[in-house]
């Protein structure tokens, strides 16, 4: 069974404006609102996927009353614990450039914490569990940490899309996968990554230092994979001939594309091109990607094995 944890889901609620005039009146062009969380995401396209799974979390107030009605439109399987306070309103704001403005989240109660550490404990080996997205600031900084610890010896393959020193210090467990962008990979190690040459010495490091598999996504200059079981070489996937429509959540698209095809085949290299896949698929899309959207992708890819530099 596949399980995914959001600690701090939101309503994503996006603005589209034709020109942005501060301290002025502002019409919108465009809004629409969604679920939002990387854990979220995660298990809709699972569930798009056909791949059963079930979300987690914390949900509070009417706004996460919407985000629950909103997954069981979609069927999505969940089993959130829920809190005081409202679920956060996260705003995108589209106009001639994008800019957000998150919340920050309802405040955790021990209680919540407890009921949420006692769902975790039915987990078994064979069993994955997504850690994804940020951790809301009344939570121990190092949940995610707690929550591996609790699972360490229990065979579940853990999966972790965080950041900095929360993405760090959980190597030594050996996650099943890891996946940072490579803006978030050059903040690990207090470097500019560019290019692929550029990422493929501190992805290789994050292998060395326990991950057993590790992408590093690039936006439009493609994606690399890193695994422990050939460490000399990356693998490369280009991105497929498309438009971008729609950047969010296409990161979390190559996270469940991985897990579907994994979960489906056992084999870590094609599913690292089926979430190569999976995440061009959602950026060329309005929505998230679909079966037919990454199937019509796949043949346009082609993963090549690559060396770059040493680690500094």
């Amino acid at each position: 069974m596949i399980y995914t944890l959001t600690l701090n889901p939101s309503i994503d609620y996006f603005v589209t404006v034709d020109a942005l005039n501060l301290g002025e009146t502002n019409r919108m062009e465009h809004e629409s609102k969604a679920p939002g969380g990387k854990g979220i995401n995660v298990s809709r396209v699972l569930t798009s996927l056909g791949i059963q799974n079930k979300a987690l979390g914390f949900l509070g107030g009417l706004t996460g009353q919407y985000i629950q009605d909103e997954l069981k439109k979609e069927n999505v399987d969940t089993d959130f614990v829920h809190v005081d306070g409202d679920t956060r309103i996260n705003i995108k704001l589209r106009g001639e450039q994008e800019t957000e403005i998150n919340g920050n989240g309802p405040v955790i109660s021990d209680e919540a914490i407890s009921a949420l550490t006692g769902q975790l404990d039915v987990l078994k080996e064979g069993d994955i569990l997504v850690l994804a997205g940020s951790i809301p600031p009344s939570m121990p900084s190092d949940f995610y940490e707690q929550i591996i610890k609790q699972l360490v010896n229990n065979g579940v393959k853990i999966v972790v899309d965080t950041t900095k020193e929360k993405l760090l210090n959980i190597l030594k467990y050996k996650p099943f996968l890891i996946k940072p962008n490579h803006h978030e990979l050059g903040e690990l190690f207090d470097v500019s990554i560019e290019t692929k040459e550029d990422a493929i010495p501190y992805g290789k490091k994050l292998v060395e230092m326990g991950a057993q598999n590790v992408i590093v996504s690039m936006g439009g200059k493609g994606t690399l994979y890193f695994t422990e079981q050939d460490a000399q070489f990356a693998q490369f996937a280009p991105v497929p001939p498309g438009s971008l429509v729609n950047s969010v959540g296409a990161g979390d698209s190559v996270v469940a594309g991985f897990i579907a095809s994994f979960e489906q085949s056992g084999d870590e290299l094609k599913s690292f091109k089926f979430g190569a896949a999976a995440g061009s698929a959602t950026a060329y899309s309005s929505g998230f990607c679909t079966k037919e959207t990454i199937d019509k992708l796949l043949n346009e890819i082609e993963t090549t094995p690559i060396s770059g530099g040493e680690y500094q």
